[in-house]
């Protein structure tokens, strides 16, 4: 039985390996060459053990793999570390003034994409012979429609050319989605699976949503206030680098204690530490060793889960009613994420202005990530729950190297930024002479 020191061992080794060979030899953004590396891993290890049933150590590596439970380490320990280096680095006074485009996608948009998903899922499952309740394929709809904020910012870093505003939709609505995505989420499976007790209704919904996406935002902005209050106190470097680490602990576990949305808590904090603490509370070496460091803990953590979403591999289970429904959910993934991006803005062209194109990449550049894998996996056993996590994984994977890849060319085809809009390096240059923290 492998501790927990050795699992994180095994992880940051090959983490460490599979990024060197990339840089040496592939030279692709990070995120999708360890997601590739560790494909083509975990796909030549099946190959090996089915040539060589006698061998010993595929089935060690695949029983290993098995053990890690992917939802607790996401979820539990690496999630609030991303989101809070995230959200630390997104330019605060611009999100503000995208609030309305922000909001709507991260609340409606998930709904929207979550009842597209859910009933295409089931009419498809139906289809290829392997039909699943309707309850279970609302489930599917909900963990696959926030846009993961890990794989987004991942992708945004790798891409230049992308507007000002529609770099801050992006970044905005895939910290807030994946927390209105959690909520929705865990009220469909305790529907699905009776353990709610009660029949889903809008006042339920509605109930949940404001105790735990409200509750978290309301406790995040609480603690990180106190926070930034601390560090206003005191000009120390390590202390305040420690606070920080504190607030993100503290924070998550405290708001899942007290059932209310923990990533959503960390977002707001990080937010308000990355504005106002920057601003007002930090020296110039202060700054610049709060933010090295959590750019250092934000790339590790990355290496990590897209190298650990690649080995998952070995442990999912290919059928070929499993296969032909997960090559069908890609599809199905992408038109409810257009009529998610689509329809929001219907409202938000009455007010706000947006770039030429910014549906089209919006819909494109909706990369889905570790939080749909991870919460696919914490299902309870049962057949719906291998038709969900195939289709998942095969959403995910596609999402993260061909859209990830591919959208710098869609920006560069579609997209005209307007009078105004200022480039990312204006942006950059002018956040170096007023001392501000660079946009992710």
């Amino acid at each position: 039985m492998l501790s927990l020191f050795d699992l994180a061992a095994i992880l940051l080794v090959l983490a460490a390996v599979f990024g060197y060979f990339n840089e040496r030899r592939l030279g692709l953004p990070s995120n999708a060459g360890l997601l590739i590396l560790a494909l083509v891993s975990s796909l030549g290890l099946m190959g090996l053990s089915a040539a060589l049933p006698g061998l010993d150590f595929p089935a060690t590596i695949r029983n290993t793999v098995a053990g890690i439970d992917f939802n607790e380490t996401l979820m539990e320990g690496m999630l609030g570390f991303l989101l809070f280096a995230g959200a630390l680095h997104v330019d605060w006074e611009a999100l503000k003034s995208r609030a309305l485009s922000v909001g709507l996608m991260a609340t409606f948009g998930v709904l929207i994409s979550t009842g597209i998903c859910g009933t295409g899922f089931y009419y498809l499952a139906a289809w290829v012979g392997a039909p699943i309740e309707f309850a279970w394929a609302l489930v599917f709809g909900a963990l696959i429609s926030p846009t993961d904020p890990v794989a987004v910012l991942a992708t945004l870093k790798t891409i230049s050319g992308v507007p000002k505003r529609l770099e801050i939709d992006m970044a905005g609505e895939s910290l807030f989605n994946d927390g209105v995505g959690v909520v929705v989420f865990t009220i469909l499976v305790g529907v699905a699976t009776g353990a709610s007790g009660e029949h889903l209704t809008v006042s339920l919904a509605f109930q949940h949503f404001a105790v735990e996406a409200l509750g978290g935002a309301i406790f995040g902005a609480i603690t990180g206030y106190l926070a930034y209050r601390m560090m206003l106190k005191i000009d120390d470097y390590p202390v305040e680098v420690l606070i920080s680490l504190a607030l993100v602990m503290g924070t998550y576990t405290a708001a899942h204690q007290l059932g209310l949305s923990g990533p959503i808590a960390v977002v707001v904090a990080g937010l308000l530490i990355g504005d106002r603490g920057v601003a007002y509370a930090m020296s110039d070496l202060t700054q610049r060793y709060l933010h090295g460091f959590w750019t250092l803990i934000d790339d590790i953590l990355n290496a990590v889960l897209f190298m650990l979403i690649g080995l998952e591999l070995l442990v999912v289970d290919f059928t070929w009613q499993t296969a032909a429904l997960a090559g069908l959910a890609i599809p199905l993934v992408l038109i409810g994420r257009f009529f998610a991006v689509y329809l929001p803005f219907q409202i938000v062209r009455l007010r706000e202005r947006f770039s030429r194109g910014i549906v089209a990449v919006l819909t494109w550049g909706g990369v889905r990530g570790g939080i749909s894998v991870a919460l696919a996996l914490s299902l309870p056993e049962g057949p719906q729950r291998d038709f969900i996590v195939t289709a998942t994984y095969a959403v995910v994977i596609f999402s993260v190297l061909v859209q990830g890849l591919t959208l710098e060319v869609l920006v560069k085809r579609v997209v005209r930024p307007e009078s105004g809009d200022p480039s990312r390096e204006e942006i950059a240059e002018r956040q170096k002479q007023t001392g501000e923290a660079t946009v992710a």
